[in-house]
């Protein structure tokens, strides 16, 4: 009976040997090409989002612009100006002035006679009047959205909204649906309505029906929703492949060798898991990278930029490994690191030079809670430095959530803590949510600098900071005509090329000493 119980269990764990492989393989094949399906179709469906919200903000700067006209309505000039607006704005079709519900004029040359607009499907907590309509100047039947607040109105084709291009390996469709009335304002491909009704029914945001995977995104602020599609066909077929893959390898290696080796080839080569290392041992490096005055070429200050040192010797820049950091949940701890190694680097230097300061960037995850300024408190007292000396960047989506930013924000601005708001217009800011934000400082970025020669954004940025009294810092100058450019149009400070790169700590306080050595001789 021992003899036969043992052979049982041999045979027993020979079976699972070969079958745990398997089927382990077989799960892992459908799990992998299901987590990069759905991972598509969530990044098809975030950047969809984010470019309505683009468009809507290029809307709502347009009425800002138009609304300060002050010449006479209809006028040559009022109707000059409209048009300079549908050229400006590549998203915005038709400018209106309207009265009383009237259609006075437009920025289109052709029109009819005066005629009755109708009112507004909407309006939003921030005063703007939204339609959904068929109303247009074009003279073809199409729906039109359509922004307006005061006497104006802009009207965008709805399809500019949805109009992005899916990176994924299979096709990805979205229709723009108006909340209001629940109907189809634009849509990428036919679209069956009856998926619309099931998902209001229920309230619903991610679903399938008849083969196709939804997903839906509301946006009650704006009155429309986005619902993003896509076949699962092309699933099946990623599943089939990724099983031709995974198969052999559970056939041939036993299920502790599998699961052994893929967690140590998973630790080696994940990305995260070296930046985790990296940050662990204190690898990452922070470089200084100064900050003029462009009116006489003093050196103010510099900004901290953090680099990741690689075997080979080069240096990851930030753009690299810093979304990363933000996608894992590392980038508070390496916001510490670059905060420590500020004051480690250049602690006695700012002591020493009181007019000068250092800005550290920061991300959203940062500005979830009062750990910063817990951390900043007692290394100030440490290193006997004033808070006006370590400045804060922050870039356009450590607003998204101002409920929970804004106060923590206040409170580092309260303690004398600056507070820029970096790569100012490559997101989606408008004038209406600049003047909102606890802010000191206005960067402009270098694309803005890199395009001087064709003067069309960059002076309206420059108008903007000047209205809302922020002073201004343009990044990655590199020329003398830039630099005066700039200095002649009102920007306080510049970093970039024409003055130095990044410099590790050590070089960067010989710079600065030989620099502004050379400005008093």
């Amino acid at each position: 009976m021992k003899t036969r119980h043992r052979v049982r269990l041999i045979t027993g764990m020979l079976t699972l040997a070969v079958l745990l492989p398997v089927l382990f393989s077989i799960w892992l094949a459908h799990h992998q090409a299901e987590k990069r399906f759905l991972n598509e179709l969530n990044s098809y469906t975030d950047r969809t989002l984010r470019r309505t919200i683009q468009v809507e903000e290029q809307a709502k700067i347009a009425l800002w612009e138009i609304n300060r006209f002050r010449g006479e309505a209809c006028g040559p000039e009022h109707l000059k100006t409209m048009r300079r607006l549908t050229f400006s704005f590549r998203h915005v079709q038709e400018v209106m002035f309207i009265r009383n519900r009237t259609l006075l004029c437009s920025s289109l040359e052709n029109r009819e006679e005066d005629r009755l607009w109708p009112r507004p499907d909407r309006i939003n907590a921030e005063g703007y009047a939204v339609w959904f309509t068929e109303n247009n100047d074009l003279n073809f039947y199409h729906y039109m959205v359509a922004l307006g607040i005061g006497s104006h109105v802009v009207v965008m084709d709805p399809m500019s909204f949805i109009d992005v291009i899916p990176f994924g390996s299979w096709p990805i469709d979205v229709a723009l649906i108006g909340l209001n009335q629940n109907r189809v304002i634009a849509s990428s491909a036919r679209f069956d309505e009856r998926v619309w009704q099931r998902a209001r029914q229920s309230n619903l945001s991610t679903f399938e029906h008849q083969g196709n995977v939804y997903l839906i995104r509301r946006q009650p602020d704006s009155g429309f929703a986005l619902v993003v599609w896509a076949s699962r066909l092309p699933l099946e077929k990623a599943s089939r492949d990724q099983l031709l893959l995974w198969l052999p390898l559970g056939v041939v290696i036993s299920a502790l060798a599998v699961v052994l080796t893929l967690r140590l080839l998973r630790r080696i080569q994940s990305p995260r898991y070296r930046l985790l290392d990296a940050i662990n041992a204190s690898e990452l490096r922070v470089f200084y990278q100064p900050i003029v005055n462009l009116s006489n070429g003093r050196v103010v200050g510099a900004e901290a930029l953090v680099r990741w040192p690689q075997p080979d010797g080069s240096m990851l820049t930030p753009d690299i490994f810093i979304p990363l950091a933000e996608q894992t949940g590392l980038i508070t701890r390496i916001t510490r690191q670059v905060v420590e190694s500020v004051f480690r680097d250049l602690g006695d230097y700012l002591h020493v030079h009181p007019d000068m300061h250092i800005s550290i960037n920061l991300a959203p995850e940062d500005l979830a809670s009062d750990h910063l300024l817990d951390m900043l408190t007692p290394l100030l007292a440490r290193w006997e430095v004033e808070p006006h000396q370590i400045a804060l960047e922050i870039t356009e989506r450590s607003f998204a959530d101002p409920k929970v930013t804004s106060p923590v924000i206040e409170r580092l601005r309260a303690a004398g803590h600056a507070v820029y708001i970096d790569d100012f217009g490559t997101g989606y800011s408008s004038l209406s949510y600049l003047q909102d934000l606890p802010i000191d400082i206005l960067k402009i970025d270098k694309s803005f600098v890199d395009a001087l020669e064709y003067k069309q954004v960059t002076p309206h940025i420059i108008e903007m900071a000047k209205s809302l009294k922020l002073k201004m810092v343009a990044e990655g100058v590199e020329t003398e005509s830039q630099a005066d450019w700039l200095r002649q149009h009102g920007v306080q400070f510049g970093q970039g090329w024409l003055y130095s790169k990044a410099l590790p700590a050590g070089e960067y306080i010989a710079w600065f000493t030989q620099q502004n050595t050379t400005l008093l001789t």
